[in-house]
């Protein structure tokens, strides 16, 4: 079963996200106003959410298209070894523990502007 998080506020305007046997599993909002930068809200939704692992590249592919391309979003989800990072028009998928793999995610959310204290995905 892959699980991740999405925060909704990072959702383009008329995405519309629709894989069957896609599951939230949780969706709260919090006041992260400490830790956003100039461009992003001070509140966020969280969606948890959690699917089979044979969704995965259909879901990694929908992420991608219906990302905000401005404020530095990203969504990611783990499914088996493996950790998805998505980012609007560009995946990244690597093996938990490839360093190299990681870096290359974290230096091109750096280039979208995610503050880097954001690019802190656990693995």
């Amino acid at each position: 079963m892959l699980r991740g998080r999405l925060l909704t506020e990072s959702l383009r305007v008329g995405a519309d996200v629709r894989l069957p046997s896609l599951r939230v599993v949780r969706l709260g909002r919090q006041d992260v106003s400490r830790s956003t930068s100039a461009d992003q809200p001070d509140v966020w939704t969280f969606l948890d959410f959690e699917a089979p692992d044979d969704l995965a590249d259909d879901l990694a592919a929908a992420l991608a298209e219906s990302l905000a391309g401005d404020q530095g979003w990203y969504a990611d989800f783990e499914v088996g070894d493996d950790h998805v990072v998505v980012f609007p028009g560009r995946v990244f998928r690597y093996t938990k523990g490839d360093r190299a793999g990681r870096d290359a995610a974290v230096e091109y959310g750096r280039t979208l502007g995610v503050p880097s204290h954001q690019l802190d995905w656990g693995e």
